[in-house]
Order: structure tokens, then sequence, then C-alpha cells
């Protein structure tokens, strides 16, 4: 059966420091019930999230999914995955709103979905209204509408903040973990940047995924009402579903652990070109030294030595980030 994800006390996303140490540091998801509860943004007794949403439109042209009803709501590929099961469609913001609220009767046969607008582009200032006092000041929203819909589930380089401003959404998790039991699709073809586990909505008993089923039923479930938010910690792969017939989801997406410009996924597509293909053999003794100079199951490599000895291998704020780097870069270049 699945599990319910856990609420995290309202203590332990009172305040940034809180909920980094919390909620961030365990790197499971928690649902935070009313976390936006307070949002102008939801004060409908001034105007309505549409007409909000309005006020600050700058006039840009949008990205919209349109799928026919034969998708059934669901964003996705096309059977043969040679492409997808939706069309694409630039638009006015304001003209994708009104084609949203158009359709929202359910008459219109097409389901329609704007995704991944950032604030500062779309809707600039509207960020006061979305403030949350856990999350670095920094850290600007981005814009989720549409009518129901399924996005297939994937994951985001990125820690992740989401909250239902306007209709319900449900989310399905499973942790990084699971990569390899959701028959991960191409990483390079797909529907909105990310690769999805294309397991994850088949029916129990597929012959093309056997591993699935085993893990199935251990996946995490939360259901959101408006103003209440969900933590997803980078890599843990999730579906999203929006559940009513118009829905607004603002999501706010960051590294919380980054120590410099650099992106672990960037180190992984070098990992590729650099060891995928070489024997096995030998890609078990490069996993050994990861394993002990970058995920350190033992602690630090020079635990044994004195911190004064550790060189570059000493903490990255004392100038070894910049150093280690420059190491690398040459490396890189053949110098």
């Amino acid at each position: 059966m699945s599990q319910p994800v856990p609420l995290a006390s309202p203590q332990d996303f009172a305040t940034e420091h809180a909920f980094r140490a919390h909620v961030m540091q365990p790197c499971r998801p928690v649902v935070m019930k009313a976390a936006a509860r307070d949002w102008p943004l939801l004060k409908q007794e001034e105007a309505s999230i549409f007409d909000r949403l309005r006020q600050f439109d700058v006039g840009r042209e949008a990205e919209i999914f349109v799928g026919s009803p034969e998708t059934d709501r669901r964003y996705y590929y096309a059977d043969d995955l040679s492409g997808f099961n939706f069309q694409r469609e630039s638009v006015g913001f304001a003209e994708g709103l009104d084609r949203i609220l158009q359709g929202a009767d359910g008459n219109d046969s097409a389901t329609l979905y704007m995704g991944s607008l950032p604030s500062e582009r779309y809707l600039p200032g509207i960020e006061g209204l979305t403030k949350l006092a856990f999350l670095p000041q920094s850290v600007l929203p981005r814009f989720w509408i549409g009518h129901p819909s399924s996005v297939a589930c994937h994951y985001d380089t990125q820690d992740n903040v989401a909250c239902a401003a306007m209709g319900r959404r449900r989310f399905t998790l499973f942790p990084p973990q699971a990569i390899g039991d959701l028959y991960v699709g191409p990483i390079d073809f797909t529907m909105a940047g990310q690769p999805v586990g294309l397991a994850v909505d088949s029916k129990p008993g597929d012959p093309r995924y056997p591993r699935f089923d085993a893990i199935r039923d251990t996946a995490l479930v939360a259901e959101l009402e408006p103003g209440d938010a969900i933590y997803i910690p980078k890599l843990w792969w999730h579906k999203v579903e929006a559940l009513d017939p118009v829905n607004v989801l603002v999501n706010f997406w960051w590294d919380g652990f980054a120590s410099g410009p650099d992106q672990p996924f960037a180190a992984m597509m070098l990992a590729l070109i650099a060891i995928a293909e070489r024997p096995p053999a030998e890609r078990e003794a490069w996993r050994a030294w990861f394993d002990h100079y970058v995920f350190r199951p033992d602690g630090h490599p020079l635990d044994h030595l004195p911190p004064e000895l550790h060189g570059i291998l000493g903490p990255l704020q004392d100038g070894n980030y910049q150093r280690i780097r420059m190491a690398a870069m040459r490396m890189l270049r053949g110098s």
C-alpha cells in the first residue's frame, strides 16, 4: 500500500534556519499544511487569482500544451516514443489564461496547460504576493496553470517547494534509489526537460516493466489543498496530477546545498563520457575512488591527518572550491 507523505510541524518551517535543519537536511519529502495559506495571492475577497495574474502580466508569449480528448488529460509520449501525445502552441499569456478559463466547463475538447512560467519574466512584481518566510528571498516563483492533468513521473536536479494556489494537486513520489525500477526514458528527448519513469502509469503485471511491480506500492502520496505546500528534495521522482477544473500551482526551485555554480548533474554527464564505457573492472575501481573522495561513507578521506595537511581536500569555503575547479579546468583543457 502507498503511504502518505509525512507532515512537517509548523515549527519546522517557521524560519529559514529551521526549514534547512529539520526539513531539508533529511532529504525526504514532507507536506507543509497551510504554509501558503496567508498569501495575498489567495485572498479571494479582493480579486480572483486569475485577475491578480492579469495585473502583473507584461504581455509575453508563453508555451501552452494542448491535449486532445484521447490523451485522457495525460501529457506523455506517443505510443512508440517517437513523439508526444500533445501539441505545443505559442500564445500571449493573457490569451492562455482566457482559453483555460473558457475550457474549464469541460465542454472544450482540448485540455490546456501552461507550465514553468518564471515570475520575473511573465509576472514581475507578483513575488510580493507569494513570499515564504522559510525560503531565501532570492528564490523566485514559477507558475503552472491549467485544466485537470497528469504530468509523468520525473525528477528535478534542484530542491523544490510546490504550493497549491488554486485547485487540488496529487503528488506520487519514489526515492532516487528507485531509478533502476522505474524504466526511465531517454534523457535527451523529453516532454519538458527531464526524463520520466515509463513504468509508473503501467498496469500491474506489465511484461515491459517487471521490476516496477516490486516497488509499485511503496510510493509516497500527498494531496494538497489550496494553501498547502510540499517539499521535494532534488532527485526524488514525482508524478503530479491537477485534480480540479482549473488549477494553479506555484513552485520554487533552488539548490539548497550548493557550494558554488557547478551542478552535480554536470559532473555526472562528464562521468558518462569519462567512465561509463570503460571495462567493468575499471569502472569498479573508479567507483571505489568516487566513494572514497566524493561520497565518503567512512568519513573524510584525510581524517587520519591533521587539518593543516588536508590541502585542497580542506573545507571548500576556505578557497579550495576555486582551487579544485581550476585544477579540473586545466585537465579539461589538456594543459
